[in-house]
């Protein structure tokens, strides 16, 4: 954008500019672009510069107001010839042949007025980068009264996030989108977990916050408890100007399935020895808990037809079954079933045949309707298999549960698509049944689902969309906080992102970045979110009108089995922490 008529003032070479400091004037609003309570240009002094993001001030003064504060963050900035003609006169001015000015132009848009008396700025007023008050007045930092950091601004300052629209107080859930391996959404999502646990918002509650962890990306997330042996101390740095300890998660528990043909059920993680869970699902809870709906939690299961004939089948298994010794195992009309195997198998035998169907299927179903239900059901046997079992020691706790820990992590990588559709889905139908029985908020339980386009989609319906569709929207009075991360947000039910009171944005898609989900970002945003290297992140929340690009901290914890130290970190003075249990995995030897 040409602007014309700007402040009139001589070339200043790259030596000659300087970043300026807070509270120290950077140029004059300009008069040859109309200024108004919403935006403003700002002509630059001569070895001034500003950049993105930079905050600026101010004032006016209003008469019966007195002075008037005008703040607001740069969002463009540009620099061009005053006195060019043609393109080529850039070869005659650098020669000297040509005389002309080099002028420099920001654009700044307003994001407060203190007092709210929406006047514009007047042409020619001074205009000042801010200091540290009036930079958090500009950024509502000021009204925050429980705010966590983010990480730092590109002045090198802490960036805050205000908790009452994470806690349900004003608003919940976050949305976090961008181009997997490049945004780095998950390392921002267990960030804000942290920040929030060490912050001291939480003040007496905070030992009992809990937060829900789906990890499907190896076994990178295991080890949130081990020390980050990369830390520096430039990072630790960081960390003491954030406010924050720089240092792992304190309580950290690990759910894993069991390895495939595993008597034992021992977990199926490699990295890991401590710490670790097998979690599985008897026959017995999978009849009486009618968790066959969630065999068939794909949205292309509901436009199949044989939704109805899944729920008469789970209510038959929930009636007939009766449990058989103390392995899990079921006993079904006479017939005894101890691996989801044997239970698939008789669901067939019983279905084919004319004179039993009827009674499973409860009215005169289709045998195209039948069959289609049985080729589903048998394909969900080897996926299955490992977490839905009759034939591991009954009396051993082999549920998913956040009582254990701060921190639970539900590992799921070594599980296929079908079966981890399936354990997201239990897991949290669970949860959410835990806190509405509970009657209160409070404690607050934060859910961190990755891949939240595949689990909820846009199109068709399914089990587990109808639980995120539930937290999203009722979640907030619950204390059920969802954390949600995607590749594009596009692909996501448009309830849940409409939920989200804070949306981040790492590296995007440019393709992407154009849907019109993506409308929270100015167009300037969204072409820098195209280039946005790995740790910068925009973030947007409902009191500032701007993102704010934010770099968060290099993590203290491992991040992969590479950085974790030898022990876990210790912050806990019980005594009998790292005894044995009688819930501890019992050694298969």
């Amino acid at each position: 954008m040409t602007v014309n008529g700007a402040v009139n003032h001589q070339a200043a070479t790259a030596a000659d500019t300087a970043a300026p400091t807070a509270g120290e004037a950077v140029g004059r609003v300009l008069g040859t672009q109309a200024a108004s309570p919403l935006s403003f240009w700002v002509g630059l002094e001569p070895g001034k510069v500003v950049q993105l993001d930079d905050v600026v001030v101010t004032r006016r003064e209003v008469p019966g107001h007195g002075t008037v504060l005008v703040a607001g963050v740069v969002t463009t900035v540009e620099a061009r010839h005053e006195g060019a003609a043609y393109d080529s006169d850039v070869f005659l001015i650098a020669d000297g042949a040509l005389p002309a000015a080099v002028v420099e132009v920001a654009e700044v848009r307003v994001t407060r007025v203190e007092p709210e008396v929406f006047v514009p700025p007047l042409p020619g007023s001074k205009v000042f980068l801010a200091s540290s008050g009036d930079r958090d007045q500009a950024l509502y930092f000021d009204v925050m009264d429980r705010r966590i950091p983010l990480g730092m601004g590109r002045d090198g300052q802490p960036l805050y996030v205000n908790f009452d629209f994470l806690d349900g107080t004003r608003g919940a859930h976050v949305s976090i989108s961008g181009v997997s391996g490049v945004a780095t959404k998950t390392s921002f999502a267990t960030f804000l977990l942290y920040s929030i646990f060490n912050s001291g918002v939480l003040e007496g509650e905070a030992a009992n916050t809990k937060a829900l962890i789906f990890s499907v990306k190896g076994e990178d997330l295991l080890f949130l408890d081990h020390d980050n042996v990369r830390l520096d101390d430039r990072a630790r740095g960081v960390y003491a100007r954030l406010g924050l300890p720089a240092r792992a998660f304190g309580s950290v528990h690990v759910f894993a399935p069991p390895r495939p043909n595993d008597p034992n059920g021992v977990p199926h993680v490699s990295a890991r020895t401590q710490g670790v869970s097998s979690f599985y699902w008897t026959l017995v809870e999978f009849c009486q808990e009618e968790l066959l709906r969630f065999v068939f939690a794909d949205s292309d299961d509901e436009r199949a037809g044989y939704s109805l004939l899944v729920g008469q089948v789970a209510a038959r298994l929930k009636a007939w079954a009766e449990p058989v010794g103390d392995g899990g195992a079921v006993m079904v009309r006479g017939t005894s079933c101890r691996t989801f195997t044997d239970l698939v198998e008789l669901l067939s035998d019983q279905l084919q045949d004319e004179g039993t169907r009827g009674e499973w299927t409860g009215a005169q179903t289709p045998l195209g309707t039948v069959n289609a239900f049985l080729r589903r059901l048998r394909s969900a046997v080897r996926p299955l298999s490992p977490i839905v079992r009759g034939d591991l020691p009954f009396y051993r706790n082999h549920s998913v549960r956040t009582s254990d820990a701060q921190v639970s992590i539900v590992d799921l990588h070594n599980l296929p698509e079908r079966a981890q559709r399936f354990v997201v889905g239990v897991v949290l139908r669970g949860e959410f049944h835990r806190k509405e029985s509970s009657g209160t908020a409070r404690p607050l339980l934060f859910v961190v689902l990755d891949e939240l386009n595949k689990y909820a989609p846009r199109e068709g319906d399914s089990p587990i969309k109808e639980i995120l569709l539930d937290v999203a929207e009722r979640g907030r009075s619950l204390g059920v906080i969802l954390i949600g991360a995607q590749q594009t947000a596009s692909e996501v039910e448009r309830r849940i992102v409409s939920n989200s009171a804070v949306r981040v944005a790492g590296r995007l898609d440019p393709a992407e970045a154009a849907r019109s989900e993506y409308g929270w970002l100015p167009p300037a945003v969204r072409e820098r979110a195209t280039i946005a290297k790995p740790g910068t992140m925009f973030v947007a929340q409902p009191e500032i009108p701007v993102p704010l690009a934010v770099a968060f901290p290099f993590p203290a914890w491992a991040t992969r089995p590479a950085e974790a130290a030898t022990e876990p970190a210790k912050v806990s003075a019980d005594p009998f922490q790292g005894l044995p249990g009688v819930e501890d995995d019992i050694p298969p030897f």
